[in-house]
């Protein structure tokens, strides 16, 4: 059963802008908080950028995005974005999100706190 749809990827070159999009086929009620991950070959998964999925809808990112990528919600339309402004090759990754029935907070990052995933998008930044 497909819960959560993204899109977006695609080839870029280093400096340019993607926006990446989930679409949340899942109850929202479930939803509590959404993140993005990324995972290159041969690396772990590692948590880009995530957010509360209602009330002020704190923000949480990476160090290596903070200034270039904006996680964002539209409620209208169960959708969650990441967009990516000044890529760079070492951002060359599948990239998924993913929801979490529980506010995480401070530990975002922890892949085994999701308990939903879509199938990533790939985005792929050359030099």
């Amino acid at each position: 059963q497909v819960k959560l749809v993204e899109s977006g990827g695609d080839s870029v070159q280093a400096g340019g802008s993607l926006r990446l999009s989930c679409v949340i086929y899942i109850p929202v009620y479930s939803v509590n908080f959404i993140a993005w991950f990324r995972q290159a070959p041969g690396k772990e998964r590692e948590g880009v950028a995530g957010m509360f999925w209602t009330g002020y809808g704190e923000t949480y990112y990476v160090d290596s995005v903070k200034g270039r990528f904006t996680i964002s919600r539209d409620y209208a339309k169960n959708t969650a974005y990441l967009q990516m402004d000044g890529l760079k090759p070492e951002d060359t990754a599948m990239y998924y999100c993913a929801t979490s029935r529980t506010g995480l907070g401070g530990r975002w990052s922890a892949v085994d706190g999701y308990n939903a995933w879509g199938q990533g998008t790939q985005v792929t930044v050359s030099s």
